[in-house]
């Protein structure tokens, strides 16, 4: 690809989403033409361009190479079908999240739906038996001609094993040791607190997250030797492993997508406190329609807290929801094998592109 010389910029935007995306965005559709360039001069002709939706730019640039654009959509699809509705409820007066500004959100949202529907297909991290009726509302609403492809569970594709994990922080292998020595199915894990519900429990607690807190500084004195081999608390954990492990009985939550699938794909019941996004959807999904969960509803209170982990390790309710979440694990299994959904739909795929 020619390229005029010239004298260089450096830019140094405010360290804020707002001010560094912008300027990623300039080398990146720079550097994306480049890409497809030479990927249209070799043998192998690049078929299609395959992107995330707040990429709004990669359309744009794969026209001026005449090459389709499908979408890529990593999170569930019922709330890729709810934010296809936000134009029908954006003229209401609705509560606003402080440093927030709404109309920069809701721009941010309209330039997603109308990317995905100017695309010549999109792309699902989610199976049929999952998510099937929000699939068939978003087939029926977009045209026929964009055809929709759920392929996931992604992370059941790739390798399963610590030593290939893509995570930016350390993870502990001290807490499969831990579970070893602890009864099937007795394990909360978690990525927040509990005490007082007397189960063993495995707690995530990252560095930095509490703020003037390095680690563990602000918990009670004398909590953690109170609690003695009932607790292990760790900086970071393996989680496909830890949810894979047999002596995990339920994972809390914050029903990041990722989060929420992986629990699914190991039939492990989950207690939900979404914070923000997609996340409030799928938690309602987790408790209200797959009903594999229980979401805290009154926030976390110590009394709550403590009933919610007996009702769900304890009591005959936790165990129809054990029931319902390996049924689950089940179909999440079986759609990748061969007949499988989204085995199907990932050759239904490769046709459909090799085609346009």
């Amino acid at each position: 690809m020619e390229q005029s010389k010239g004298r260089r910029l450096i830019l140094c935007p405010l360290p804020f989403q707002g001010h560094i995306n912008p300027m990623l965005e300039l080398p990146f559709r720079e550097c994306l033409a480049e890409l497809l360039s030479d990927g249209m001069n070799s043998e192998n002709p690049i078929a299609c361009l395959i992107s995330d939706p707040l990429f709004n730019f990669t359309r744009s640039v794969a026209e001026s190479f005449k090459l389709p654009t499908i979408i890529l959509r990593t999170g569930c699809a019922a709330s890729f079908a709810l934010i296809s509705q936000v134009k029908h409820v954006y003229p209401l007066d609705l509560p606003t999240m402080p440093n927030c500004d709404t109309e920069d959100l809701y721009q941010l949202i309209t330039n997603m739906v109308n990317e995905s529907k100017a695309s010549y297909g999109l792309i699902f991290n989610t199976f049929e038996d999952l998510e099937g009726h929000a699939l068939a509302t978003i087939r029926q609403e977009y045209h026929p001609n964009i055809p929709i492809f759920s392929l996931g569970p992604f992370h059941k594709c790739g390798p399963t094993t610590s030593s290939s994990s893509s995570s930016l922080l350390a993870q502990d292998q001290s807490c499969i040791s831990w579970l070893n020595a602890q009864a099937p199915k007795s394990v909360v894990y978690i990525a927040w607190g509990l005490a007082n519900s007397g189960q063993p429990f495995l707690w995530v607690v990252r560095p930095g997250l509490v703020q003037g807190s390095d680690w563990l500084e602000t918990l009670p004195d004398g909590l953690l030797k109170a609690l003695n081999k009932r607790a292990h608390v760790v900086k970071w954990a393996p989680q496909k492993e830890v949810l894979a492990h047999p002596a995990v009985g339920a994972f809390w939550t914050h029903c990041g997508w990722n989060s929420t699938l992986e629990g699914i794909c190991e039939g492990v019941p989950m207690i939900c406190t979404p914070c923000f996004g997609d996340q409030m959807v799928n938690a309602r999904y987790v408790s209200d329609v797959w009903k594999v969960g229980m979401q805290l509803e009154h926030g976390i209170e110590r009394g709550e807290v403590e009933r919610t982990i007996r009702r769900l390790m304890v009591e005959e309710e936790g165990e129809e929801i054990k029931d319902r979440a390996l049924k689950l694990m089940e179909a999440a299994n079986l759609c990748h094998k061969e007949g499988g959904s989204s085995y199907l739909l990932l050759d239904g795929l490769v046709q459909y592109a090799l085609s346009l």
